[in-house]
């Protein structure tokens, strides 16, 4: 548990993330490609797409745009330099993943794009876990311990205002 809300969000997404990079593994070590005619399978195509696009994308966005922002008026820029390097690389084949999940769901997989979705989606995935894990024990500790009570709170506002439901009223 962590002090300040916009620490303890970002956690819970990290959680909900790892939990559906875990089912996108599972997925791919079975080396047959998804079946779309099968509920659990085109759900897990449907949620790796929503899921990058609402969430991730836009997580990573708000790191880059307010949280590493901030480090660097502080004199701290480490960080957010070496994540921002991660995300961009994880940007495109999450993007490249979000289009092959939709294709996928909408006419199944053949062998080229099965090929393709498993090996975006398990360099994903390896790059996503150890992304995490950098941010619980490095971020997201530092965000507890600096932010004043006024600063948390104009990050969560502008963080939750870019929440899918909330654009969507």
């Amino acid at each position: 548990m962590f002090a300040n809300r916009i620490s303890q969000t970002l956690h819970d997404e990290h959680r909900a993330t790892i939990a559906l990079m875990e089912r996108l593994e599972r997925a791919i070590t079975r080396r047959q490609p998804i079946n779309v005619a099968d509920s659990e399978g085109r759900r897990l195509l449907d949620d790796v797409a929503a899921a990058i696009e609402a969430d991730t994308l836009r997580h990573f966005d708000f790191e880059e745009t307010e949280l590493f922002t901030l480090f660097d008026s502080v004199g701290d820029q480490l960080i957010g330099d070496h994540l921002t390097e991660e995300h961009s690389f994880m940007r495109p084949l999450g993007e490249q993943l979000v289009t092959l999940a939709r294709r996928a769901a909408a006419g199944g997989f053949d062998t080229d794009s099965w090929h393709a979705f498993s090996r975006a989606g398990a360099e994903l995935v390896q790059r996503m876990v150890v992304h995490v894990q950098k941010e619980e024990m490095a971020l997201l500790p530092l965000l507890d311990q600096t932010l004043d009570d006024a600063t948390e709170a104009r990050l969560l506002d502008a963080y939750l205002g870019t929440a899918p439901s909330a654009t969507a009223s």
